[in-house]
Formats: C-alpha cells, structure tokens, sequence
C-alpha cells in the first residue's frame, strides 16, 4: 500500500469518528426526533424547534449532511436519509441502531480503557453509571427484537416448546427487556430473570410490572455460576452476555443440569471473527471496539465455533448456529 492509500484509510476512520460524534449530539438533544416530527427544514428553523444555538445547529446540519445520515434539498432545507427514522430512532426495530452510538461513546468504553492501561485494573457492571447501562439496555433491546421471536423460530422445535407453556429462564436479563418480549410473545411460559445487578433488577422489576406481568416473572439477585436448579426449565436464554461468564465452563455444566430433558439453550451473543480477515470487516471493526469494555470486566466477545465447542465438551446434544445479522447469532443446543 502506498501512502496515500494508507493516508485515506486513516483519514477514513477519522471521518467515521465524526459521524459517530455528530450522530450522538443529534440523539442526545432530539434533533433527528424534530426533523422526523416536523419534516424538512433549515438550520434556522431547526435551531428555533429545538431550542439551540443557529451557528452550531449549522455547523451539525452540514456535519450530519456530510455523515449521510441528512438529505439536502434545493431549498435549504435538510431532512432525515432513507430509514434513518427506524435506525435510529424506533427502538421497536429489529434493525435499531441508536444504542449503538450511545455505547460506543461511553466514558466505560475507550476513556476507562486507557485510564486502566497501565494498571490494567478491572470494573463491573456495579462501577458503570445509570446512561451505560440505559445505553447497553438499547443496544441489547435491537438483539433481543431479533432473537424474540424471529430467531427462535429458526430454532427447530424451540418455538414449539416455548408455545406449549412451561418455565423459561433468563441469564442475565439486565433491565428486563428480554423478559417482557418472552412473556409477550409466549403467554403461557413462567419465566426466572437472573441477574448479578441489583441496578439493572430494580429497573426490570418496573418493567415487568409496567407490562402487566408481575405474577409471572420472578427475579433473582445471582450470578450465573450460582445456578444451582436440576431439571426445572423447559428453556433458558441469554443475550448478548454469555461471553461475560467469570466461569464459562461452571455456567455452562449448571444449564445443562437446570434443564429438563428436551430443554433448549439459547444463547443469543456477537459472533467475534475467528479470522484477521473477519476482524477487518466493518462488523469485525465494530465489534473489536466492543471488546474494550469487555476487557475493562475481564472477558472477551466469543466466536461461533468457541460456544459450539463448549456445547459439544459439556454433553449438550443437536447443536446448532442461526446467524440474525453480521453482528449477531445465536447459538443453540438441547438437553
């Protein structure tokens, strides 16, 4: 590669960092919710619905026309891109994107990272604040959009069972969103929502009851190695959080146990690249940014073959991969 070419792809990643930022001002102070709500208009008249200064609602107006994400018109006017409204905005989507902005400028990401670089101290989710965990609830709400129940029907016989009734427990349910979707989409289940957070419990214990559901769902205080049942559940799920395991192999021996004979695993999580050409790709990229949380608590994001192996050492039977996007899969297995 010559230096010019090397010279464009750095300058490449630093256009895609000024997308980044100015995608996260527009979400932080509702500026794409105006332009969706009221339809084209100008930097001015942007400035005036929302209430910010008309120097910089100019300044963001051509930086978001530049990033793709605004259209311009004749006129003067600028309006939202094709779908942008559902990418970022319609958290009910399969295909959001918005939480994806919010973590990935996060102080727990890259600012902790390189605080910790030289100590290479370690944090839990206990250390991270309200908007990180409001912002990798967002994030995992899109996973858990397309796992429930899209991906569960391309497990075969998992709907079936989920259908028919029984108990169903959640790993790592975080702030309720996967409980509720279940709960919704399977009227007849129990469910368990387990969770090291009391944070996260407190916000899913709202939730649940906001939906109504507040006999049906029981949370519990624990980590995942501390799942002690025998042959309760007809099913359990996870999302976006096995690779988070302090004890992947203890975990994985106790779901076994704690499912009924028949019973599915359903593990919904990033598929890491298991090749240098995977990391490069713009999932790949996107992806390796991930990973400097993950590192600030200890783990790493997992690939497909690594959770397929450790279905086949623990005696789970009928394995399986469903790939929902470029970013995410599920990986599957019985008792």
């Amino acid at each position: 590669m010559e230096p010019q070419e090397q010279a464009g792809a750095l300058l490449l990643s630093a256009a895609g960092y000024t997308a980044t930022r100015t995608i996260k001002i527009g979400l932080d102070h509702g500026l794409f919710e105006v332009i969706a709500e009221s339809g084209p208009m100008s930097a001015d008249g942007l400035a005036k619905a929302a209430g910010i200064d008309q120097l910089y609602s100019a300044v963001w107006c051509r930086s978001a026309f530049a990033s793709g994400v605004l259209v311009g018109h004749d006129d003067g006017e600028y309006g939202l891109a094709p779908h942008i409204a559902t990418l970022l905005l319609d958290q009910s989507s399969p295909g959001y994107l918005g939480g994806l902005f919010k973590v990935m400028t996060a102080p727990e990401v890259f600012d902790r990272f390189s605080e910790n670089l030289i100590s290479g101290e370690r944090i839990w989710w206990n250390q991270t604040s309200p908007d990180w965990i409001a912002a990798v609830g967002e994030t995992g709400g899109a996973f858990n959009t397309r796992f429930i129940p899209g991906g569960i029907t391309q497990v075969p016989g998992a709907a079936d069972r989920l259908s028919a009734g029984g108990t169903v427990l959640e790993l790592a349910c975080g702030t309720g969103v996967g409980l509720v979707r279940l709960g919704t989409q399977y009227p007849d289940v129990t469910l368990v929502g387990l969770d090291g957070d009391a944070y996260s419990l407190r916000t899913a214990r709202s939730r649940v009851d906001d939906a109504g559901m507040s006999g049906r769902v029981e949370l519990v205080h624990s980590g995942m190695e501390d799942l002690v049942a025998e042959e309760e559940y007809d099913a359990i799920t996870i999302n976006v959080s096995m690779h988070e395991c302090r004890d992947i192999e203890k975990v994985a021996a106790a779901i076994l146990r704690a499912l009924k004979p028949g019973g599915f695993f359903l593990n919904s999580d990033f598929p890491f690249p298991e090749t240098g050409d995977g990391i490069k790709t713009v999932p790949g990229r996107i992806m390796s940014g991930i990973q400097f949380f993950e590192a600030l608590i200890d783990d790493q994001l997992l690939s497909v073959g690594h959770y397929l192996d450790l279905f086949e050492r623990h005696g789970f039977t009928e394995a399986g991969v469903v790939e929902l996007t470029p970013v995410h899969a599920i990986t599957w297995a019985r008792k």
